[in-house]
C-alpha cells in the first residue's frame, strides 16, 4: 500500500515552462484538478513530497496551500536524498510512489514501488513507469496519478467520502 507519493515540480506538477513577471519574480502555473487529487491522497493517509531541483518561492507557497507535509527544494540529487529520506523516515520501496516527468528523475523513481509520468515525459522515463497518465504535466497528470494509485489499491471511492462527502461512482 503506497504511503508516501513523491512529486517532481516542473514538467508535473506544472507546464514546465519558467516564466517571470517585470520584476524577476518566477512564476508557475499549477493546475487546480492537481490539488484536489493531493487531498484525496492525503484523506487516504498518504502523506506527499514535493522533490524538486530548483527553488521557488510559488512551489513552496503551492505547498503550504495544500498542506504537503515534506517540500524539499534545490535537491541536485534526487535518489542519493530519497534513499536517505526513506530510511530515515522507514518508508519501504513498496510504500512510495514517484511521479516524474525527465531524466534527472529516473534513479529515484528505481527507489519506488510504483512509479508515475504525465503523457508529455521524456521517453526514458516513459518506458520506466508503471502507469503514463493521460494528461500533461501541469493539465492535471498528477491528479491522473493518485486516481490510479487509490483505485488500484481500492481506496478512491473511501477517499472522495472523506475529502468531498461525495459517492463518486454514483
Amino acid at each position: 500500500m503506497i504511503k508516501l507519493l513523491i512529486l517532481d515540480v516542473d514538467g508535473t506538477m506544472t507546464d514546465g515552462g519558467v516564466y517571470y513577471d517585470a520584476t524577476g519574480n518566477e512564476l508557475k502555473k499549477f493546475a487546480i484538478k492537481d490539488g484536489a487529487g493531493i487531498v484525496l491522497a492525503r484523506a487516504a493517509g498518504i502523506q506527499v513530497m514535493i522533490c524538486t531541483g530548483r527553488a521557488c518561492e510559488a512551489v513552496r507557497r503551492r505547498a503550504a496551500d495544500l498542506h504537503i507535509e515534506y517540500l524539499y527544494q534545490n535537491v541536485a540529487d534526487k535518489a542519493t536524498f530519497l534513499r536517505g529520506f526513506l530510511d530515515e523516515h522507514h518508508f519501504s520501496r513498496e510504500q512510495a510512489a514517484y511521479c516524474g516527468d525527465d531524466l534527472n528523475d529516473l534513479a529515484a523513481m528505481v527507489l519506488c514501488g510504483f512509479v508515475a509520468c504525465p503523457a508529455d515525459a521524456v521517453d526514458a522515463v516513459r518506458r520506466r513507469a508503471d502507469f503514463v497518465c493521460p494528461h500533461r504535466g501541469g493539465e492535471g497528470a498528477v491528479r491522473d496519478a493518485i486516481e490510479e494509485i487509490l483505485t488500484r489499491e481500492g481506496r478512491y471511492a473511501a477517499a472522495a467520502r472523506t475529502a468531498f462527502g461525495v459517492e463518486p461512482d454514483q
